[in-house]
């Protein structure tokens, strides 16, 4: 999904959203122009709904329609709709990518997927959307360790912090799906909650 404007759409979504955007010198910026700025309009439900959703597509870098069909997915399930959207979303392969740390940005994850670069369970998936399961092992291609994707990834691995569901051999370079995705709400730039009520109007 290619996306423009990214500061703009950060600003007015008041949340980093992209990588580009999780700095200091953004956030600065972001609070000098509220500061700025007349005190803004109070939104609606509906308005905060939309806000809660986009903050949710951009963060995973998927489109709208694709966001609908996790949200069909998540709430056509029994359990807890909220937690299971974030789950859909965080098994993502390009997702567990970046998590993992073999990606520094989401684009990057996207394009080790879809280029083959990694592979599960030692088969190569160019799928980026595909959901990983419990227990599949996520493996640099033989082929593709040397390419400049990977360059640094040792002392990448030694400082990233690895999401506790996600196992990680540094000898290997591999990753296992040692559990569900387990996400605390703190810890996302949206509410499941809310995107949620946004859908069932």
């Amino acid at each position: 999904m290619i996306i423009k404007k990214r500061y703009k759409i950060a600003r007015r979504l008041g949340a980093p959203v992209f990588e580009k955007t999780q700095t200091q010198k953004f956030a600065l910026r972001s609070e000098n122009k509220t500061f700025s700025k007349k005190k803004p309009k109070a939104k609606s439900d509906y308005g905060i709904g939309l806000m809660e959703k986009q903050k949710a597509r951009y963060s995973y870098g998927i489109t709208s329609k694709q966001f609908t069909n996790y949200v069909n997915k998540a709430t056509e399930k029994k359990g807890n709709s909220a937690q299971l959207l974030v789950t859909l979303l965080e098994s993502r392969f390009d997702n567990v990518a970046l998590r993992a740390g073999f990606a520094t940005t989401r684009q990057a994850a996207r394009q080790m997927t879809c280029h083959g670069h990694l592979t599960i369970n030692g088969k190569i998936v160019t799928i980026p959307s595909y959901q990983v399961k419990v227990g599949d092992v996520i493996s640099i291609r033989e082929g593709s360790k040397k390419k400049g994707l990977f360059a640094n990834l040792d002392e990448r691995l030694k400082i990233v912090k690895i999401p506790a569901w996600l196992k990680l051999n540094f000898e290997k370079k591999e990753i296992v799906i040692d559990g569900l995705p387990q996400v605390a709400n703190s810890e996302l730039l949206f509410s499941p909650g809310a995107v949620l009520e946004f859908y069932s109007r």
